[in-house]
């Protein structure tokens, strides 16, 4: 289905055609008519489905067309992260490049009080769309900056992420501020039970969209390392000991894991740099604008800071813990092999993630590859496999035996779904 076929305006349809936009993804097809319909919408879908746009186009049409006040805030859209924030906001910028009277600001923290100043003129003046994380729209609630009495779109985009970083009362507090009549959408690239409670309290009689999650795209090469915590430096060691970094990203869990490798990596004189929630706004920017131009080889992240990257031209990805679940990983791994290139995924399994790392390999369908560990770092835990046979990760002159047990000779089934190259730019790779 094309954007033409929908009610969007011709002004909306104008940007869409400069930017070389022709078919809807498949959440797009779905949220983008129910949206200019007025309902609440519920949608599920893992992050790269076009799920920015799927919001954004609707809301901005109407707006356009009329009917809303000039002075008050018309739409608010919640980010869990600065860069999502950033991202939809760049977004933003291309589609409503016609319309005359509709602006965007991002409201986030981490910055200086010029920006705090700026932003707190744009809200009181009546922003038409904010864009902002719940703790920066708090502190301007709080000095009574905020009125959104007159709010008529009200946007949850990676709920699940916003549930996970604590912000829950924070978005119960300003859905209170919102009159009845606000229409209201909620993202989530997962339903565990919370969303769903929460999705019960804000949303009114909403249309519930749903899209499977995709498979990894076949280009990536996917494989792990079976191995206790204390190999992983030296897997990595190995790893980069040819010196071609370019464009590594090495996802962790946690903040403090990936400070501490990050210093590890730097005494092995490879060059990286963390990216973690305790840097602030301005050493954030300058860390992503470095690795994006090539200064910076290897990026050691933390998930929720990774929804903000937005590279297309990543080598590697390491899983330097295993995801939590099958819709993390793809997302981690997704940030390779795109835009038509190759790339290499590679997760590290210790003993205690092994059933973890089998649920993600049962959702793939397929045995992910295990490599052997290098020389002389020891032999790593035991896994078995989906066949339910037995492996030993060790010494390299069991690779070869090691590697034919670890494949499925079943290709995955890959179910795409971005249906046009450039729709993926609207959507934060997180």
């Amino acid at each position: 289905m094309t954007f033409e076929e929908t009610y969007l305006n011709d002004n909306i349809l104008d940007a869409l055609y400069d930017m070389h936009f022709e078919d809807m993804t498949p959440i797009q097809e779905k949220c983008i008519p129910e949206i200019l319909d007025g309902h609440d919408v519920l949608g599920v879908a893992q992050t790269g489905t076009g799920k920015t746009a799927a919001y954004l186009l609707p809301i901005l049409s109407m707006l356009d067309d009329g009917g809303f006040p000039e002075d008050a805030i018309n739409c608010v859209v919640m980010s869990p992260t600065r860069e999502l924030a950033q991202q939809i906001d760049q977004a933003m910028e291309g589609f409503s490049y016609y319309l005359e009277n509709i602006s965007s600001i991002a409201v986030y923290g981490g910055n200086d009080g010029s920006r705090f100043d700026q932003e707190l003129k744009s809200l009181r003046g009546g922003a038409p769309v904010v864009i902002a994380t719940p703790g920066r729209l708090l502190s301007h609630m709080k000095v009574g900056n905020l009125d959104l009495s007159r709010t008529s779109f009200f946007v949850l985009d990676e709920a699940d992420r916003m549930l996970d970083m604590g912000f829950s009362e924070d978005i119960m507090q300003i859905n209170k501020l919102l009159p009845p009549t606000c229409q209201k959408i909620m993202f989530s690239a997962t339903m565990p039970a919370k969303i769903r409670e929460l999705a019960v309290s804000l949303l009114h009689d909403p249309v519930e969209v749903k899209i499977a999650v995709s498979r990894p795209a076949e280009k990536i090469k996917q494989s792990a390392y079976v191995c206790y915590d204390p190999q992983k430096l030296k897997i990595i060691q190995h790893l980069f000991k040819g010196g071609d970094l370019q464009r590594v990203i090495i996802f962790c869990g946690k903040k403090d894991r990936v400070k501490e490798i990050a210093r590890e990596l730097k005494r092995m004189d490879i060059n990286c740099a963390p990216m973690h929630s305790d840097l602030t706004q301005a050493e954030r920017d300058e860390v992503m604008y470095k690795f994006k131009a090539g200064h910076i080889d290897v990026l050691v992240a933390t998930d929720i800071v990774a929804r903000g990257i937005d590279i297309d031209d990543i080598r590697m990805v390491i899983n330097y813990d295993v995801p939590h679940d099958a819709e993390d990983y793809v997302h981690r791994i997704g940030r390779t092999a795109r835009a038509d290139r190759d790339g290499a995924a590679i997760t590290f399994v210790n003993e205690k993630d092994v059933s973890r790392f089998m649920a993600i390999e049962h959702f793939l369908q397929k045995d992910v590859e295990k490599n052997p560990l290098p020389e002389g770092i020891g032999e790593g835990p035991e896994y078995i496999g989906r066949s339910g046979r037995k492996k030993e990760h060790g010494r390299q002159r069991r690779s070869a035996q090691g590697r034919s047990r670890g494949r499925n000779s079943r290709k995955p089934r890959h179910r795409g779904d971005r249906q046009h190259g450039k729709n993926t730019n609207t959507e934060s790779e997180s």
